[in-house]
């Protein structure tokens, strides 16, 4: 998976930014360091005034890449959720197991992030503590449907959907997949956020994680005879 993973390229929606910050240097280091400093000092402080001067750049040519720092967070979880993805296919697409794809889909979208070294100017393990903690930023505004008829989310939803489909497969007589996909990806992040800080209102800790947690959930609900019988 890693060599496939070389040639790929993340496709975010062209209409969230105004040049693609992936064809040029610059681009590039707007993207490393928006990573760096949202998770240093959370989404409301960071600015591009800030970015640019760590960056040893004009805060006008930030502005030629995105319209304004919501845009940037979309951006950014965009590519997360697209980069899951990528790992989510490759892993899943040759098994035919339909319970043994699903647990592997739950494992990935919810194990602990390391770096990935196909993509050296972003630092995964950042970018998905910057998810966990500052995603709903993304689409908890008033401009969300006009956004999301505008395709911003449309690699989340295919995500979504694509854990509906494992579900129906596993379970075709089970009537909320989509509901319980949505679950599935939603709650592995509240959970990451309630065990980093809220840790008395959660089980999942350093020994008991979101993915088994989730893993438990899902197949005890898929599993009785109410919804396969």
């Amino acid at each position: 998976m890693e060599r496939l993973l070389q040639t790929v390229k993340i496709a975010v929606n062209e209409k969230i930014y105004l040049k693609d910050p992936e064809s040029s240097e610059l681009g590039k280091r707007i993207i490393e360091h928006s990573i760096l400093m949202i998770d240093d000092i959370g989404f409301e402080s960071f600015t591009f005034k800030k970015l640019g001067a760590v960056i040893g750049s004009n805060e006008s040519s930030i502005y030629r890449y995105f319209e304004n720092k919501h845009k940037l967070l979309v951006y950014l979880t965009s590519w997360y959720w697209g980069w899951l993805e990528y790992q989510l296919v490759f892993s899943t697409n040759s098994m035919s197991n339909s319970k043994e794809k699903l647990e592997k889909a739950i494992d990935i979208i919810s194990r602990s992030i390391v770096e990935d070294s196909t993509f050296s100017h972003i630092n995964e393990p950042k970018l998905s503590k910057i998810v966990v903690n500052e995603s709903s930023k993304s689409f908890l505004t008033k401009e969300v449907d006009e956004e999301n008829k505008q395709g911003y989310f449309v690699i989340y939803k295919r995500m979504v959907n694509r854990f509906e489909q494992m579900i129906r497969d596993y379970s075709p007589s089970y009537k909320f997949a989509s509901s319980l996909a949505s679950t599935i990806l939603e709650g592995v992040l509240h959970q990451y956020f309630l065990k980093e800080h809220f840790p008395t209102l959660t089980s999942c800790n350093d020994q008991m994680s979101p993915g088994k947690y989730f893993t438990d959930l899902v197949f005890k609900t898929l599993n009785q005879p109410t919804y396969n019988g």
